[in-house]
């Protein structure tokens, strides 16, 4: 249960070399098996995941993103994605961020979340508690099992200080960030492990402190208020 075959990542790998309809045609069978292969590991995970956290997506399937690339406004025009990502909304308005898994073969595989793309109210909350005080937040990052597991924050940032912030403040490097991202990269041997599921599992988990802390920055005013 919820466990990735070697034949689904080298059903991912061929499809990216013939990435066109024709093909995958042909193939539907063996995607529609691959395809409910992905269901089954997130059902298996969203259920882990509910033991130690509060998620609203219903179920597995609906956290699994269509394979079928909108190719609208992009130069590729290939028509299918190459790798298998989805994701779980934490529920209710007082629990913030949000998980991503994403397998994709050659080793870009990896387990995320956070806040990809915080409106402008959130993201102001979120740079005034740091400009009052980031020492919470720097604890966080900086922790042993955060470092280990995550590495450092990522998310793209300004190049010059955000509007209405001293661009000579202590925690500037935390106030250019747009993104507040995190994440954790797996080989194609470790997403084939018996075992994969509980490490993904275990990633997001260690997410939480982060999580929390940005949680309580949302939902509360600049006097530490509850908002709702």
């Amino acid at each position: 249960m919820g466990h990735i075959s070697n034949g689904n990542l080298n059903f991912l790998k061929a499809l990216g070399a013939n990435n066109d309809r024709e093909w995958f045609a042909e193939n539907k069978s063996e995607y529609q098996k691959h395809h409910e292969s992905m269901v089954s590991f997130a059902e298996e995970l969203l259920r882990m995941m509910n033991q130690h956290d509060n998620i609203e997506t219903l179920n597995g399937k609906k956290s699994l993103k269509r394979i079928y690339r909108d190719v609208r406004f992009s130069k590729d025009k290939s028509p299918y994605k190459t790798h298998w990502g989805g994701g779980f909304k934490r529920a209710t308005k007082l629990l913030r961020g949000g998980y991503y898994y994403h397998i994709q073969p050659n080793g870009k595989s990896f387990i995320g979340g956070g806040f990809w793309a915080p409106n402008k109210e959130d993201l102001l909350r979120i740079r005034e508690d740091i400009a009052s005080d980031a020492s919470e937040l720097r604890e966080i990052i900086t922790s042993p099992e955060f470092v280990d597991s995550f590495g450092q924050l990522q998310g793209d940032k300004l190049k010059s200080s955000p509007k209405g912030f001293d661009k000579e403040h202590p925690d500037i490097d935390l106030l250019r960030y747009k993104q507040f991202v995190v994440g954790k990269d797996f080989t194609d041997e470790e997403v084939l492990a018996d075992d994969f599921i509980e490490k993904a599992n275990d990633t997001f988990k260690k997410m939480r402190p982060f999580f929390d802390y940005m949680s309580d920055v949302l939902t509360t005013d600049s006097n530490g208020s509850p908002l709702y």
